[in-house]
């Protein structure tokens, strides 16, 4: 991640001020789950009021059709109220436990898995990392079954 990019986040997690939910604990959870994953790379994307996107990339992957490989949104349609969105293309994660929403051209115009997250709760929380994992494994050049 670029000192630009973390200068970003950090300014704007610390002004975050979250309602109970505890979405900013989760986010900082996931968003340290991917900086400890080898060979990606960290984008943010800042729409406020729409969204503010933590986007993965790995050095490996090679469909230059998918430049990122998970999205963490943080959803803004309410700053007192936000969530979020943690999306993968379709055929890159599998969810056994079917926490997921399959959302056609969810993900950069191509069909996407999405998962929720609304509030802290370390099963879900883990289950997304294990999502992370796999979809970095994929676009690493490792199988995606």
């Amino acid at each position: 991640m670029t000192e630009s990019t973390f200068n970003e986040i950090n300014e704007f997690v610390t002004q975050w001020n979250d309602n109970g939910n505890r979405c900013k604990d989760c986010f900082l959870r996931l968003k340290q789950h991917c900086e400890g994953m080898d060979g990606i790379r960290l984008e943010w994307i800042a729409r406020p009021g729409i969204t503010y996107s933590l986007r993965a990339t790995h050095s490996q992957q090679a469909d230059s059709d998918r430049n990122l490989f998970a999205m963490i949104d943080i959803i803004d349609d309410d700053p007192s109220d936000r969530w979020l969105s943690v999306c993968f293309y379709n055929d890159m994660v599998s969810d056994p436990d079917e926490a997921g929403d399959y959302v056609p051209e969810g993900l950069l115009g191509q069909d996407a898995l999405c998962f929720d997250v609304e509030s802290w709760d370390d099963g879900h929380l883990g289950y997304v990392e294990s999502r992370l994992s796999e979809a970095c494994s994929c676009a690493a050049g490792g199988s995606d079954e």
